[in-house]
């Protein structure tokens, strides 16, 4: 009889051994400005001047390859950011007070592997989340684990991976794993 406490204890730990927990989640904020990195495609808009109003890819290095001034660092600063840095190198023996507007045309890509149908990169979608992601890969396979997903993101030069349910909101560049469900 004086053992039945101890064993009581020890029932519930084991128990609780079996709880659940929610899957994951980054440490950061997952909404705020958009930054610009590489691969992704901007319109610049140059008031007064066509010939430099045009669309740019964001180079590997994180710069816009602008006529008569060269490269312009963009990468991690807002498209806010990037015109005024545009600006300022036009103005710079140029321009006289240009007038700069940077608004994106395309994002850099997503890329999903694992279980789907379609693996590989597909064109991100503002405000996609991992579902969306999933049914533009084509859907699951037969052996998919359908509740759950790893997201793979660059956090500054870290990469950082954390296992999210279906409507987590993925950013362009991110990486989707898909798993295989072990049942």
């Amino acid at each position: 009889m004086r053992w039945l406490p101890l064993i009581a204890v020890i029932m519930s730990l084991t128990l609780a051994g079996c709880a659940t927990t929610r899957p994951a989640s980054y440490s950061v904020d997952t909404k705020g400005p958009y930054q610009l990195d590489t691969g992704d495609v901007v319109r610049v808009s140059v008031y007064g001047d066509a010939e430099l109003s045009k669309t740019y890819k964001v180079d590997d290095k994180g710069a816009i390859a602008f006529p008569l001034v060269g490269p312009v660092l963009v990468r991690g600063s807002t498209t806010e950011v990037a015109a005024r840095r545009l600006a300022r190198a036009l103005a710079n023996g140029y321009m006289r007070n240009p007038d700069v507007a940077v608004e994106i045309d395309q994002y850099r890509p997503f890329y999903i592997q694992g279980e789907v149908k379609t693996a590989g990169q597909f064109p991100y979608v503002y405000d996609m989340t991992v579902r969306a992601a999933i049914s533009t890969a084509g859907g699951y396979t037969e052996t998919a684990d359908r509740n759950r997903a790893v997201v793979y993101r660059r956090q500054g030069n870290e990469m950082v991976k954390g296992a999210v349910d279906l409507d987590f909101p993925i950013f362009p560049g991110d990486t989707i794993v898909v798993q295989e469900r072990w049942f």
